[in-house]
C-alpha cells in the first residue's frame, strides 16, 4: 500500500511538472514571463481602480501570489494550487484511515509535501505544528501525572462506587459515574486501564462467592438425597464410599454437578480463560466491561481537556474565527454536560436491558437483606479501599490543585458574568485556558512531595533536598507526544487548505446544500462523522473534517457552531468495534466480549448519542450561542464567486 501510494505520488508530481512545461512551451512564456503577465494584469486593474497587490507575485513561497500569477494565465491552471493541496489531503487521509504508517508519522507529511508543492514554506508549516493547544495539553498532563502517581484516581473511583451501593444495577451505574468523572480530567485510555482491574476483581469475587454459597447449600442436603438414591437404586458401592463423600461434600455432592463443573472448566481453558458458572455470570462480565469503555468515552465529552478531539476543535475554531471568544472551558462544559448526563443514563438503561434485563422492583428495594452477590461486591470494594490507607499529604495537595485549576477554568470568562480575565482588559484574549493549565502545571514541579534525607557520619538524619509532586521523567512517560504531533499535522493541513484556497473552493462547491433544511444537514454530517470514526482514529477524523465543515457552514450561511459542535461530539462515538479506540481494545483484551457483543451494544449507544446531540442542538445550546443568527465574526461568502 505504501509503495503503491508513493508511486502514485511521484507520478502525480511528474504530470504536474509536465503540464507546466507544456503550457510554457505552448504559450511561449516561462516563469519570468508569468511574473510579467502578473505585472501587466496589475497595471490593467490599477487603470480601472482596482488596487490589488499583485506586484509581489514574482516572489516565491507566497501561495496567494503564486495563485494570482497562475490565475492570470487563465484556464484550468488557476485551480492548480487547490488541486495540489487536495492531493496532499487525500494522501494524508488515506494513510490515516488505512494506518499504512503510524498516525503521528503520517501527520508529518504536510511538512514535507507543502513546501515541495509551493503551498506553504517550510518555516510556515513548522510554525503550524505547535499551537496554544500544546501548552494546554502540557498543563493537563502534569495534573494527570500527579493524580495517577499518588493513586488519587483510584480513591475517587472506589469512594463513588461505595456511595451508590452494591445492587448489580446500581453497581454498574456507580462504575459508570466514577469512570465518566475521571475521564473528564484524565485521558479515556488511562481511565479505562485504571478502572478495569478493579471491575475484573469485583466480577470474579462475585462469581466465586456465589459458587461457594451454592456448593454449601447443596452440601447441606446432599446426605439425605444421596441416601434416597442409594435405597432406590440399591447400589452397594455407594454405601462403602458414603463416609468419604460426607467428608468431602463440596467436590462429590452430585455426579451431574461434577459433569457440569468439568464442562465449565474445559470452557474456561479453551475459550476465554475465565470460569463462568452460568450464562448470567458471563452476561454480567460483558456488561461491566462495556459500561467502563463507554462511560470513559462519554465522560470525555464534557470538558475541553477530556479528549483530544475537543481540544482540536477548540484550537481550530479559535484560529479560524479569532474574533469569536465564545468557546472556552466554561461554555463547553455548559453545552456538553447535559448531553453527557443524558447519554450516560440512557446507555446504562440500554446495557442493563441488553445483558441482564431491567428489574425495577429489584433496583428500588430498600432496607432488605443483601444478597450473596451484593455482599461479595461490598467486601471486594471495601478491601480495595482499605489497601489505599488514609489519605496522604500528596493526595490532598493534588486534589487542591485539581480544584483550583477547574475553578480558574470556569471563572476565566463564564459569559453570564465578568470573569477574572477582565482584570487584564488591556490585553483581551491574551490569557486563555492554556495559561491556567501552565500556571497550575508548573506548581506540580515546585511543591515538595517529600523530603530527601541522608545520614551524617555522626548518625544524625538530616534533610538535604526535596522531591516534587512529579518529576520531568514522570511527566515525559505520561505525555502523549504522538497525539501532539498528530494534532500539529492537522493544524498544518488546515492552514494549507486555507492558504491554498481549497477550503473556499470546497465551500463553494457545497453551497447547493443550503437548499436542504438545517436539521438535515446537521444529521447528515453527524452520521458521516460517526461512521468514519469507527474505522479511523478520532483525532484523525476531526482533523480531516474540520477544514471541510467550516467552509460548508459559511457557504450555506449557517452559524459554523451549528455544524461544528455536533460533528465534534459525534467524533467520540466510536462504540462499535474493538479497534475503534484504545478503551474498546483494553476491555476487549480481557476476553469476556466478542465483536458482535460490542457491535450490538455500540449500535444502540451510537443511535442514542446522535439523537441526544440533535436534541441539544435545537434546545439548550441554541440560546447559548444564538445559533439561529449568522454571526458577524464569520466571513461572508459570495457563493457565485470562485476562488
Amino acid at each position: 500500500m505504501l509503495l503503491y501510494t508513493l508511486s502514485v505520488h511521484f507520478t502525480f508530481i511528474k504530470r504536474i511538472q509536465h503540464h507546466k512545461e507544456e503550457r510554457g512551451k505552448h504559450e511561449g512564456i516561462g516563469n519570468i514571463k508569468k511574473c510579467q503577465v502578473g505585472r501587466i494584469l496589475l497595471r490593467n486593474r490599477r487603470s480601472v481602480g482596482h488596487q490589488e497587490k499583485l506586484e509581489p507575485s514574482c516572489h516565491k513561497g507566497n501561495p496567494q501570489n503564486i495563485k494570482l500569477a497562475r490565475a492570470s494565465m487563465g484556464g484550468p491552471a488557476s485551480l492548480c494550487l487547490e488541486a495540489e493541496c487536495a492531493y496532499v489531503l487525500f494522501i494524508v487521509a488515506t494513510f490515516w484511515i488505512t494506518e499504512t504508517l503510524p498516525l503521528s508519522v503520517t501527520a508529518l507529511l504536510p511538512a514535507l509535501m507543502f513546501p515541495l508543492f509551493g503551498i506553504m514554506s517550510s518555516k510556515a508549516v513548522a510554525s503550524s505544528y505547535f499551537k496554544d493547544f500544546h501548552l494546554l495539553l502540557i498543563g493537563v498532563i502534569c495534573l494527570a501525572t500527579s493524580i495517577e502517581k499518588w493513586n488519587l484516581h483510584k480513591r475517587i473511583a472506589l469512594r463513588m462506587v461505595m456511595m451508590v451501593g452494591v445492587n448489580p444495577a446500581w453497581l454498574t451505574l456507580g462504575f459508570m459515574s466514577s469512570t465518566a468523572f475521571l475521564s473528564m480530567w484524565l485521558s479515556n485510555t488511562s481511565t479505562t486501564a485504571m478502572v478495569m482491574p478493579i471491575v475484573e476483581a469485583v466480577a470474579q469475587q462475585i462469581i466465586s462467592a456465589e459458587a461457594e454459597v451454592e456448593a454449601t447449600q447443596m452440601t447441606n442436603c446432599s446426605g439425605s438425597t444421596n441416601l434416597g438414591l442409594e435405597m432406590d437404586e440399591c447400589v452397594s458401592e455407594h454405601e462403602t464410599n458414603e463416609k468419604k463423600e460426607k467428608a468431602k461434600p463440596v467436590t462429590g455432592h452430585s455426579n451431574d454437578a461434577g459433569k457440569t463443573s468439568s464442562k465449565l472448566e474445559s470452557g474456561k481453558n479453551a475459550v476465554t480463560g475465565t470460569k463462568y458458572r452460568t450464562k448470567k455470570d458471563h452476561m454480567m462480565c460483558k456488561l461491566m466491561c462495556l459500561c467502563i469503555t463507554y462511560s470513559s468515552t462519554i465522560g470525555g465529552l464534557t470538558t475541553l481537556t477530556g479528549t483530544s478531539t475537543n481540544l482540536i476543535f477548540a484550537e481550530h475554531f479559535n484560529m479560524r474565527y479569532p474574533e469569536c471568544r465564545c468557546i472556552n472551558f466554561g461554555s463547553w462544559f455548559l453545552l456538553s454536560f447535559p448531553a453527557a448526563i443524558i447519554i450516560l443514563l440512557l446507555s446504562w438503561v440500554w446495557l442493563q436491558w441488553l445483558f441482564l434485563g431491567f428489574n425495577f422492583k429489584e433496583m428500588l428495594k430498600c432496607g432488605k437483606t443483601k444478597t450473596v452477590r451484593e455482599k461479595a461486591c461490598a467486601e471486594v470494594i471495601k478491601q480495595e479501599y482499605k489497601k489505599l490507607g488514609p489519605i496522604r499529604y500528596q493526595e490532598i495537595v493534588t486534589l487542591i490543585l485539581f480544584v483550583v485549576m477547574a475553578l480558574l477554568w470556569f471563572s476565566r470568562d463564564p459569559g453570564f458574568v465578568s470573569g477574572w480575565s477582565a482584570l487584564f482588559s488591556e490585553y483581551p484574549g491574551f490569557a486563555t485556558d492554556s495559561t491556567v493549565a501552565l500556571l497550575v502545571g508548573l506548581l506540580f514541579f515546585l511543591i515538595p512531595a517529600k523530603k530527601l534525607t541522608k545520614t551524617t557520619p555522626t548518625g544524625e538524619i538530616v534533610a538535604f533536598d526535596y522531591s516534587p509532586l512529579i518529576t520531568w521523567k514522570e511527566f515525559q512517560s505520561f505525555m502523549p507526544w504522538d497525539i501532539a504531533v498528530l494534532v500539529g499535522g492537522g493544524f498544518a493541513l488546515a492552514d494549507g487548505c486555507e492558504k491554498s484556497g481549497l477550503s473556499e473552493w470546497i465551500g463553494n462547491k457545497l453551497s447547493p446544500l443550503g437548499s436542504l433544511p438545517v436539521w438535515l444537514i446537521i444529521l447528515i454530517s453527524s452520521l458521516l462523522v460517526t461512521s468514519l470514526t469507527e474505522v479511523a482514529s478520532n483525532p484523525a477524523t476531526i482533523t480531516l473534517l474540520l477544514p471541510i465543515l467550516s467552509p460548508l457552514a459559511e457557504a450555506i450561511h449557517v452559524n459554523p457552531l451549528y455544524i461544528l459542535i455536533p460533528s465534534t461530539l459525534c467524533t467520540s462515538f466510536a462504540f462499535l468495534l474493538p479497534v475503534a479506540n484504545p478503551p474498546n481494545a483494553i476491555v476487549f483484551s480481557y476476553g469476556h466480549l466478542n465483536v458482535m457483543d460490542m457491535v450490538k451494544a455500540g449500535l444502540g449507544i451510537n443511535i442514542v448519542g446522535v439523537a441526544v446531540v440533535m436534541l441539544g442542538m435545537f434546545t439548550w445550546i441554541v440560546p447559548m450561542f444564538d445559533l439561529h443568527t449568522y454571526p458577524s465574526w464569520a466571513p461572508t461568502v459570495n457563493n457565485g464567486t470562485m476562488p
